[in-house]
């Protein structure tokens, strides 16, 4: 004992004994736990890891608005429709009327509880027989060469043949010493007209700076930079609210810890030249509410610029901007509640709600999931860009379908100098008219393998290789759920053959995503 006590001061690994497994995957996102159920189901041994004590990311956290509705149903089969089939069934199994119809392939919206979410993930990958465990911590790994041999967190030491990076940070990818980016690229590196600054909402006439020439809190810039030039900012973060005015389900907001009025003189002066200021709702079964930050809003739940730091940030440090992220939240919701700036129209829209009794009772009923809508991005065998999604739709190794809208929240926040202030960054959704639908496009194999020297035993399907541009599309649940199961699929067939991701013969992995029912070819 003394000897192992020894080793682990010199090493650092964890006194436990390690764990081994077929497959070990990453992150309990949807795009994780698609990948654990696919890769068990495929007759591998599967453990899936969780750094916070979460399971589900934001499909079990708040985003109970299923954003599939502006997406080709009929291609997101395999998991996500068994999902979706499945919260149907708890309702109907308990007497309760169905919430929507997930066989019928249309446009309506699918909306549930997150509860109800979580009981269904839960009990697919029990099913599945894949092994969970959370509150991990952040990842270390060990190599041999360009193969991950351990998988380390603070719990324990994880082998496996092969590993899938589900978080939607990209944290294990990172520490496999993998090639990523973040932010924006410029128009002209991979030719995207919707990349650099973009400024689709309207300046607003109101002075962004105080008394003393300072700019007022909520900007995040003072310079509009080169509009063609890329640039470190990613779009907002928020949480998905879930909120109710059901006295028999009602808990009453929590309070902010220390309110400073003057942190929304912006949001006032917005008011008063009669900007959106708020953010939208939509209207859940149980009699709830899931809040949503506004793309179209000038001032709403997300926190504009300070997710720029997260994805660099340890576990302190996340835990830091998570804790901001719910003060301003809470924040923002006493100032609509509250402020006299407020006119009675707009707070009447927000009167009366609270949180819900049966929610999130783990976290004081706010919800547990901050919304990442991008942090790490791969830069792998393949980068997927604008011109994939708009132009050139059909790949030769496709493992999923994705159709989501490209579609950014804003950036920055900027204060003109001689009055105005401006967001930047927002994509209004880039779809077809008739129905309101993105663009389908194959995601190919290639863009969730990082390049072969780096590692080739690892697969990428959330921070997948992509531009901004790209990921303004491919960062929506069903995508990830559908990306995720072709990498389980994946996986374990390469733990099984012994042969490198990289490696993996195309028309195998095809034979068996299409077993799986999932959807690979353009309708």
């Amino acid at each position: 004992m003394v000897v192992a006590c020894l080793m682990s001061l010199l090493t650092g690994l964890p006194l436990t004994a390690k764990q081994i497994a077929d497959v070990v995957v990453y992150g309990a996102t949807p795009g994780g736990f698609s990948a654990a159920i696919a890769a068990a189901r495929e007759g591998g041994s599967v453990i899936l890891l969780e750094t916070t004590t979460h399971i589900g990311g934001l499909s079990t956290g708040g985003l109970s608005h299923c954003d599939s509705n502006q997406m080709v149903r009929s291609t997101l089969m395999g998991l996500f429709d068994e999902w979706h089939t499945r919260i149907v069934k708890d309702y109907t199994d308990r007497g309760l009327p169905a919430p929507y119809q997930p066989q019928i392939k249309d446009h309506a919206l699918w909306t549930f509880e997150p509860h109800v979410a979580l009981r269904v993930t839960q009990k697919m990958l029990e099913q599945s027989g894949v092994k969970v465990l959370v509150d991990q911590g952040l990842p270390r790994v060990e190599k041999e060469g360009a193969r991950i041999r351990a998988l380390i967190t603070r719990k324990d030491t994880y082998e496996a043949k092969v590993f899938i990076d589900g978080t939607y940070e990209g944290d294990l990818m990172a520490a496999a010493k993998v090639d990523w980016t973040t932010g924006r690229e410029g128009r002209k590196e991979y030719g995207e007209s919707y990349a650099g600054k973009q400024y689709p909402k309207k300046t607003m006439s109101i002075n962004g700076f105080d008394d003393q020439g300072k700019p007022l809190p909520l900007i995040t810039s003072m310079e509009r930079g080169n509009q063609e030039e890329g640039d470190a900012f990613m779009m907002t973060y928020s949480f998905r609210l879930c909120l109710t005015r059901d006295p028999k389900n009602f808990i009453p907001l929590t309070k902010p810890k220390h309110y400073d009025p003057a942190r929304f003189e912006l949001a006032r002066r917005a008011l008063k030249a009669k900007q959106t200021v708020g953010f939208d709702m939509y209207p859940l079964p149980g009699k709830k509410l899931d809040g949503n930050n506004s793309i179209g809003g000038q001032i709403s739940l997300g926190l504009v610029g300070r997710c720029n730091e997260w994805h660099l940030a340890d576990e302190a440090g996340r835990q830091k901007i998570w804790e901001e992220h719910k003060e301003y939240t809470l924040e923002f919701l006493h100032f609509l509640l509250h402020d006299p700036a407020v006119p009675p129209h707009v707070r009447k829209k927000f009167e009366g709600l609270g949180f819900c009794k049966d929610e999130f009772a783990k976290t004081g009923h706010f919800p547990p999931a901050l919304y990442v809508r991008e942090s790490r991005r791969m830069r792998g065998l393949y980068v997927i860009s604008q011109k994939d999604i708009l132009e050139n739709p059909v790949k030769e190794d496709p493992i999923a379908i994705s159709s989501f809208p490209i579609d950014s929240h804003d950036c920055q926040r900027i204060a003109l100098q001689g009055g105005g202030v401006i967001n930047e960054g927002t994509i209004f959704p880039v779809r077809k008219t008739n129905p309101k639908v993105g663009y389908p496009y194959q995601v190919p194999y290639r863009a969730i393998l990082p390049k072969a020297d780096q590692c080739n035993n690892l697969l990428v399907p959330v921070a997948l290789s992509c531009t901004h541009v790209a990921m303004s599309s491919l960062r929506i649940e069903g995508a990830w759920m559908a990306i995720g199961q072709g990498a389980g699929v994946a996986a374990s067939i390469s733990a099984k053959q012994g042969v490198t991701v990289q490696n993996l013969p195309y028309p195998i992995l095809r034979e068996r995503l299409l077993k799986q029912g999932q959807v690979v070819d353009l309708p």
